[in-house]
């Protein structure tokens, strides 16, 4: 390469993700499927709390109505454990790091049919603009299901504002109905991660502000291909990547490159708090994986591999524990790299 390729590549990098300053922080660093500007667990425990106060105040009233008292301590200490257990559940729910099986999600649904009264108004102390999406407002008291999805929780896009209105191109992307989805249900049955699809977009979505942004720039003609470099690096091999959805043939060597650095540096990336950072051996599997899959440049991981990049990265960069102990087999993974492209070029 050329001193002033280069410099491309190079602008291309640092520019690379400059569409993120439009992606809320919040859905970009959200690490629990309840999470927004904090994390809404902390509400669920205090309905479940209140569930338990309720079944006190219950026993209590059995007690005074001439009820059995040791009946009813028995019956309030296994509702109180069966509420424990819910909770529980639903707090693991709300991690995401392990998938949702369908017995889950029913299991879910049981639980938020549980109810618990509100006395209070729900409408007052609140902007208009909440207002404006609340459903019309219930006799007090009202019995509340434990977890829902209400129409204050779906928020639309902006008049004027959606993606097909301000995309200057046809992307692959599939914009959803509502800009956000903030219901409890529908984020708690999220299956893996803890993402909605909502979420997935507005995020994915960068990808395309940052496209737009730099095709607005001026550039010399040495620097031209700067928004096809740092545009293309979610794109795949095999045409199944966005924002374009275009095959190999028609994304640049930089763009390739850059798909892959972008790979490497999020898999063992330490400072995001939706997810652990990947050791060194963990990462070069997913890798070789992605290489063989027609996720990333196969021909270019491997001079990755060849000229051992990932460990002069590992010793600047990563963290003791995620490389000195982390063995990588580099001839093995090369050896499979090799054998995917007998077969496949």
């Amino acid at each position: 390469m050329s001193s002033e390729q280069w410099e491309e590549l190079t602008l291309a990098a640092w520019l690379h993700d400059c569409g993120k300053v439009t992606t809320p922080e919040f859905v970009v660093d959200k690490a629990t499927k309840l999470e927004t500007i904090y994390d809404r667990i902390h509400e669920v425990r205090m309905r479940f709390e209140l569930l338990k106060m309720q079944a006190e105040r219950d026993y209590w009233q059995s007690c005074a109505q001439g009820g059995d008292p040791k009946q009813a301590e028995q019956a309030l200490k296994a509702l109180h454990q069966q509420l424990d257990d819910e909770f529980a559940f639903v707090a693991q729910c709300n991690l995401g790091s392990e998938g949702m099986s369908d017995e889950d999600i029913k299991r879910l649904e049981q639980i938020a049919q549980r109810q618990w009264q509100r006395t209070l108004d729900d409408q007052i102390g609140i902007s208009w603009v909440e207002k404006s999406r609340a459903a019309a407002p219930a006799p007090l008291p009202v019995w509340e299901p434990l977890l829902a999805d209400k129409s204050v929780h779906q928020i639309p896009w902006p008049q004027g504002k959606t993606p097909q209105e301000t995309w200057q191109e046809a992307f692959c992307l599939t914009p959803p109905a509502l800009q956000y989805n903030r219901g409890e249900l529908h984020n708690l049955k999220v299956k893996r991660g803890t993402l909605t699809a909502e979420d997935r977009f507005m995020i994915n979505d960068h990808i395309i502000q940052t496209i737009l942004m730099l095709q607005r720039l001026p550039y010399p003609k040495h620097l031209q291909g700067v928004p096809e470099i740092a545009g293309g690096h979610h794109e795949r091999m095999d045409g199944k990547g966005y924002p374009r959805g275009i095959e190999a043939s028609q994304l640049s060597v930089p763009a390739r490159i850059m798909a892959i650095a972008d790979v490497f540096e999020a898999l063992t990336s330490n400072d995001r708090p939706y997810k652990k950072a990947k050791s060194l051996q963990e990462c070069i599997a997913i890798m070789t994986d992605m290489a063989t899959s027609g996720h990333i440049d196969p021909k270019l991981y491997l001079l990755f591999l060849q000229h051992n990049l990932h460990q002069t990265y590992a010793e600047q960069f990563l963290s003791v524990e995620q490389y000195q102990n982390s063995v990588v087999d580099t001839q093995e993974h090369i050896q499979k790299v090799l054998a995917y492209l007998r077969e496949d070029y």
